[in-house]
């Protein structure tokens, strides 16, 4: 129930898909009130197949090379009140909100930004379409896995003391985290 009404985006690459699979899964997403919204793929027959289907092939906004540091163009947000638990994965164009915690073993993956307004103890990854100037924000940071575009990192091995909220961004080509503060 938690993504009923959701859009799904699917990232094959290089993966040829047959029409069987692409009915299968169109099929098992909508018995689940689930929208196959775009079909990722470099294989030029998966395109025309998706296409044919009136499945999307690209992002909105996208053209028809996309610049590898490009974000979505007219970025929405999503707002999710509840906290992410180990298994669940949550898979955004645009920013997504938390108003909750995000556990270990869940993660949360976005084509902007990414704020959590709770623990982060999964993964997180911003600027899933390469755009660097992406940035994550929690009230307490501590992911075991933490992407912005590229550039993968985790939290220090030590134990902090006290939670503190703060934001991680890309500064001279490494991640940094920092007091979460106004700008």
């Amino acid at each position: 129930a938690f993504f009923r009404g959701g859009r799904v985006i699917l990232q094959l690459d290089q993966r040829p898909l047959t029409e069987a699979e692409l009915l299968a899964l169109r099929d098992l997403l909508e018995r689940h009130d689930i929208e196959l919204w775009v079909v990722l793929s470099d294989d030029s027959a998966t395109q025309r197949l998706v296409r044919s289907h009136g499945i999307r092939t690209r992002l909105p906004g996208e053209t028809a090379e996309p610049s590898p540091t490009a974000a979505p163009e007219d970025q929405q947000a999503l707002f999710v009140h509840r906290t992410l638990r180990s298994g669940q994965s949550l898979n955004y164009p645009g920013h997504v909100i938390v108003l909750g915690d995000v556990n270990p073993g869940a993660e949360v993956i976005a084509g902007g930004n990414i704020i959590i307004w709770g623990r982060v103890r999964g993964i997180v990854h911003a600027g899933a379409f390469g755009d660097a100037s992406a940035l994550i924000c929690a009230l307490d940071l501590n992911p075991s896995q933490l992407r912005i575009a590229s550039h993968i990192s985790r939290s220090p091995d030590e134990r902090r003391r006290k939670p503190k909220p703060e934001m991680a961004y890309i500064r001279d080509d490494h991640i940094v985290a920092e007091p979460w503060t106004m700008r």
